[in-house]
């Protein structure tokens, strides 16, 4: 475990998304690793006659998401990076990925985000998605 340096901890509104908080901080202690803290802020494109998009949450929303996880490991003593990025609802797991890339994470913590299987089937779930196409491991908090 000592090999873990860098970790990317993806958070959302979710309860299982703070559990998440908790693992990562409480692996970042052991390890001496830092812990980067990633929202990717949701926007949906409108296809069809006039096009455009909007947002589906807010600047200030996101940052105050981003706030409470700040909290859970600044508290802890765990050194910590932010970082909110905006992303197509579809593109959330490809944000992930990428930021994984960019930081060389050794591990990408996520919650479970708690859709049932048809929800997750039928909708998608990112935590999945991340699953499948990450080459780095995944810790999934439930």
């Amino acid at each position: 475990m000592s090999g873990f340096r860098m970790l990317l901890l993806a958070v959302d509104k979710s309860e299982q998304s703070t559990k998440a908080a908790v693992v990562a901080r409480d692996l970042a202690k052991a390890c001496g690793a830092t812990v980067h803290v990633l929202h990717a802020r949701k926007h949906e494109q409108i296809v069809g006659r006039g096009g455009g998009s909007f947002e589906i949450e807010s600047e200030e929303e996101a940052r105050s998401l981003v706030a409470e996880e700040l909290a859970v490991l600044e508290e802890a003593g765990v050194n910590v990076e932010v970082d909110v990025r905006r992303a197509l609802v579809e593109d959330t797991y490809r944000a992930i990925l990428d930021v994984a890339e960019d930081i060389s994470a050794d591990v990408i913590v996520m919650g479970s985000r708690g859709l049932s299987p048809l929800g997750a089937m039928v909708l998608g779930s990112t935590t999945y998605k991340v699953l499948h196409a990450s080459k780095r491991p995944v810790l999934v908090v439930p």
